[in-house]
């Protein structure tokens, strides 16, 4: 993987297959992380952002914020590993899916 373009997808199905809760999870985990600007008009971090895949709500990383911000990068990975959530390691959003036999 290019480690300038890599990319971490916290997908929003557990591993069991189930639609994680609350709905507005990727919202509210992309929205505790961003700042504040002038009128308090909320800045998203540029490294982290919301996505959809398949109609399932995403949360997208990229990898080089473990260089810029280590510990919001293993807070973001930790919060997809103890929520049981799939992490998607991939050099492009969306994915490309692979062919299975």
């Amino acid at each position: 993987m290019n480690s300038k373009t890599a990319k971490i997808i916290i997908y929003g199905i557990t591993k069991e297959g189930k639609k994680f809760r609350p709905s507005d999870w990727a919202q509210r985990l992309t929205t505790a992380v961003a700042s504040h600007g002038l009128g308090r008009r909320i800045i998203f971090h540029p490294k982290v952002k919301m996505a959809t895949l398949e109609g399932i709500n995403c949360v997208v990383i990229e990898t080089d914020l473990e260089e810029t911000d280590p510990m919001l990068y293993q807070f973001l990975v930790s919060f997809g590993e103890e929520n049981n959530l799939e992490l998607i390691h991939t050099d492009v959003f969306p994915p490309v899916k692979t062919a299975t036999a």
